[in-house]
């Protein structure tokens, strides 16, 4: 899926932040000012989407989770949406402190919320108080929101991507201490050195969030039809030297056959 410098612009991912806002070192992707606010280079971000949507699509080909996150109002629908059509995990509430640094206490967390489940099914939750059961509730409810969307997650994310680098600092840091890749969506008020793959764009509107979020979710869609491709493929290998085994045997018996008329 080709990035058209028109259509990022239509959906206004070159408006950056005002001028006495910005970060020296976003200085590499900004074309010009203009009223005060930094216009981006959209053709450094059409570059950078590609560069982006190659590696994330390696990732995704290999097996390994994409971790979105967004918690600002803008974008957060916008990520819950895209991220769940590919079936890839996201935090859109609060970010969990140790979310990634101490990914088993987060595992056991999550569960707990398999475990209510299985009382409910069980018929286990009806023999409780009236006032546990709320207590339980609550609890999944708890649960629910703030990690109901990794609950797939089984071990450490391939890489994460960020809507916002300033907001979810907390989130750059965990990343950068386990060496997961960081994907982000970069405004002029930040600085870059803290994302391996940047992607310079306009982070407050929802339009500019979608745009660039239906180009990387397009790319990690491909990295997964490729490795169903592959998988289809080597078990289809797998089966066709079963299949040439089991036909002589078939073809056998009347040969048997044949030779005792013969003798006869």
């Amino acid at each position: 899926m080709a990035v058209e410098v028109k259509e990022l612009l239509e959906a206004g991912v070159h408006f950056g932040h005002l001028t006495r806002k910005w970060d020296p070192n976003m200085a590499p992707y900004v074309y010009m000012e203009r009223n005060g606010i930094h216009i981006i280079n959209l053709y450094k971000t059409a570059a950078k989407i590609d560069e982006a949507g190659a590696a994330l699509s390696k990732i995704a080909n290999s097996g390994r989770k994409i971790l979105f996150v967004a918690t600002k109002k803008q974008a957060k629908d916008i990520v819950a949406e895209k991220a769940g059509s590919i079936n890839m995990p996201y935090i859109t509430e609060r970010w969990p402190g140790g979310m990634l640094t101490n990914f088993v206490t987060i595992r056991k967390a999550v569960k707990k919320m398999a475990s209510i489940d299985r009382m409910k099914k069980d018929g286990t939750f009806m023999t409780l108080s009236k006032k546990e059961r709320l207590q339980v509730d609550r609890l999944r409810a708890k649960l629910e929101k703030n990690l109901g969307s990794i609950n797939d997650m089984t071990r450490l994310p391939g890489a994460l991507f960020v809507v916002d680098i300033k907001r979810e600092h907390i989130a750059i840091k965990e990343a950068q201490k386990l060496n997961i890749p960081i994907f982000a969506m970069v405004d002029t008020n930040s600085d870059p050195r803290q994302v391996d793959y940047v992607i310079p764009a306009n982070d407050d509107a929802s339009k500019s969030i979608d745009k660039i979020l239906t180009h990387v979710t397009a790319s990690i869609a491909n990295g997964l039809a490729e490795r169903k491709a592959e998988k289809d493929a080597t078990a289809s290998a797998t089966e066709a030297p079963k299949a040439k085994a089991a036909t002589p045997k078939a073809e056998a018996a009347p040969a048997k056959v044949v030779a005792a008329e013969e003798e006869e």
